[in-house]
């Protein structure tokens, strides 16, 4: 139920952390990835083939919705099929609400938000008329956040961006549940990549969230990357509009 083998999987923001191993769980699971990223996923490509599988580099910025097709057009000529899609690019500013700049907000809600809806709906469409000719069933997995069920602070666009994946995503799968589409969103935690660097770094910070962490740790990228399998797979075929919070218990202390 697991297996996805010759299955393609876009991954964007597939570069580093939480992408890139998402990237190669669902190549350890049998996926080819189309590898998007606003710089080349070089070492996430070499990674997923040296594992047997196909890799391909879709070099596009998502901080404009202009390069949506291109990765529908790039990811069907290279692979001839997309069965899995992983939204993770997105990126924070940091401020306090007072003082938040207009700019800053437009940044993160373009990527975070407008470009993870036109992306899912170009693949939507392509996964629903799969789905009418063989039955396929598509998966789209959205990343979202503890932000998507807390309120955080001194991230003001970054907070109502993930807000609005969570109810995007059960939007979505409200829309295309019977349409051969499953959407679901996972929500990590605090998960040790180059982007959580400095609050590891600072001791006193470091020491307040592992005492709130029931798992005494932080996530390492594939532990995302094995819920994204679970997503991925037929295994979830029944599960429809869900976030799976992977936190090592965060929101239940």
């Amino acid at each position: 139920m697991f297996d996805l083998t010759d299955k393609t999987a876009i991954v964007t923001g597939a570069n580093t952390g939480i992408g890139q191993g998402i990237a190669l769980a669902l190549a350890g699971a049998g996926a080819n990835i189309a590898a998007v990223g606003r710089t080349a996923a070089t070492e996430t490509v070499e990674r997923v083939r040296a594992q047997g599988r196909r890799a391909e580099i879709i070099q596009a910025d998502l901080s404009t919705v202009e390069p949506v097709d291109f990765i529908i057009d790039e990811a069907k000529e290279k692979f001839g099929r997309i069965d899995i899609l992983v939204n993770n690019a997105g990126i924070i500013r940091r401020g306090a609400a007072i003082d938040f700049s207009e700019e800053d907000w437009d940044a993160v809600i373009d990527l975070n938000l407008k470009s993870l809806f036109f992306l899912s709906q170009a693949v939507g469409r392509e996964m629903m008329s799969a789905h009418q000719v063989d039955g396929r069933i598509g998966k789209i997995i959205n990343i979202a956040s503890m932000l998507s069920f807390q309120g955080g602070a001194h991230a003001a666009s970054y907070t109502a961006s993930k807000s609005g994946v969570a109810g995007l995503t059960k939007l979505l799968a409200n829309e295309w549940a019977d349409k051969g589409v499953c959407v679901n969103a996972i929500a990590p935690g605090y998960i040790a990549t180059n982007n959580t660097a400095g609050l590891q770094a600072d001791k006193t910070r470091n020491r307040q969230i592992l005492d709130r962490i029931p798992a005494g740790r932080w996530g390492d990228p594939l532990d995302i990357g094995g819920a994204a399998v679970f997503l991925a797979s037929s295994a979830s075929d029944y599960v429809q509009g869900h976030i799976l919070a992977v936190d090592g218990g965060w929101l239940a202390r």
